[in-house]
């Protein structure tokens, strides 16, 4: 069976369907980036509590509920692809599995080698979030995130420059700039565009 040549003009429509798509899919799912970034916001803040009130329980225990959030984010998009029938394209499975090896990695890192990593640990977790958040900003072309993005990479820097015991604060204010104010301002654009 032989290949179609595309024109220009024909690969270039390809790759704008493909990248509308993409885009398509993402901004309907802001409440995602809600979702984690609030998440996000009260794991770190209940960590930060029990470091500062010297609690018994484990600053890494609210950390089991990362987990969770994966589990519901896969039914989500799982459900969503079937309900809504969105074709499926490179840049959406890239930036799939980019969020699921991120994730995988900070659980990883985070459960196994959280003692190794010592003080380094919220820099690093905080590097990998920002070439996510940048990478899935400009692929969507969504400057909201990548610009969070830039921020997250900027906050993770400050970190090594910062005692420990405030990194979870600095987690925090990661989760509002790459998640919460990208979500808010993507179902905004979505509820726009819809109209």
């Amino acid at each position: 069976m032989e290949k179609a040549v595309l024109t220009p003009e024909e690969s270039l429509l390809l790759i704008t369907k493909t990248i509308e798509h993409t885009k398509k899919r993402f901004k309907e799912s802001g409440h995602i980036y809600i979702f984690w970034g609030t998440l996000m916001f009260v794991v770190t803040i209940i960590q930060y509590y029990l470091i500062h009130s010297e609690s018994t329980i484990g600053a890494g225990f609210p950390a089991l509920l990362y987990p969770l959030g994966g589990i519901y984010t896969f039914i989500y998009y799982r459900r969503e692809s079937r309900n809504h029938n969105l074709p499926r394209t490179i840049i959406g499975n890239v930036l799939q599995t980019l969020g699921i090896l991120l994730g995988l990695n900070f659980m990883i890192l985070g459960f196994a080698f959280w003692s190794d990593l010592g003080n380094n640990l919220v820099p690093i977790f905080l590097i990998f979030l920002s070439f996510w958040t940048i990478i899935t900003g400009i692929s969507i072309r969504f400057s909201p995130l990548y610009v969070g993005g830039i921020i997250v990479n900027l906050i993770a820097f400050a970190a090594f420059f910062i005692d420990w015991q405030y990194h979870f604060l600095l987690l925090t204010a990661a989760s509002v700039v790459a998640f919460i104010i990208p979500g808010i301002l993507l179902n905004m654009k979505n509820k726009k565009d819809n109209v």
